[in-house]
């Protein structure tokens, strides 16, 4: 299955992922989980405008790695528009430096995070955590990428 993705990248000088990989990432993150086909858009930004959202939408005044928008469709409509995913591109890069990772191997994991968080799962208790984190291990795991968490 083929999800179509709008890629907008709103930050300059970093040495991003091509669309092709964002493009694997996503089908196997959704693939895995629902064999509906989805739209959704994930746009690159710098840390200016994760920070600002970041505090919009979560109160807290801090850039951040990937956040999560899904779309809520209305009731009678039916659209298979997933949602947004904002991802900066300096925090990114900043925790693949200071977790010793492979540059696309964080970027694939924060691309699954993210989807993931669009299908609804979380990690706010220790359960739901557990569920998440052993879904995006089984996903990176079918892209040969190592568990994160055990790094």
């Amino acid at each position: 299955m083929n999800h179509t993705i709008d890629l907008q990248n709103a930050c300059d000088g970093q040495k991003l992922p091509p669309l092709e990989l964002f493009q694997q990432w996503v089908n196997a993150a959704l693939t895995e989980v629902t064999e509906k086909e989805f739209e959704l858009t994930i746009r690159l930004v710098n840390i200016d405008e994760s920070q600002q959202l970041n505090k919009q939408y979560r109160q807290q005044d801090k850039p951040t790695n990937v956040l999560s928008f899904p779309f809520e469709v209305p009731t009678g409509i039916e659209l298979n528009l997933l949602g947004d995913l904002v991802i900066c591109a300096q925090v990114v890069e900043q925790e693949t430096k200071a977790q010793n990772k492979a540059s696309f191997n964080h970027w694939a994991h924060m691309v699954i995070h993210g989807c993931l968080h669009l299908l609804g799962y979380d990690h706010i208790n220790d359960t739901d955590a557990i569920e998440m984190e052993t879904l995006e291990v089984k996903i990176l795991a079918k892209l040969s990428i190592a568990n994160p968490y055990e790094m």
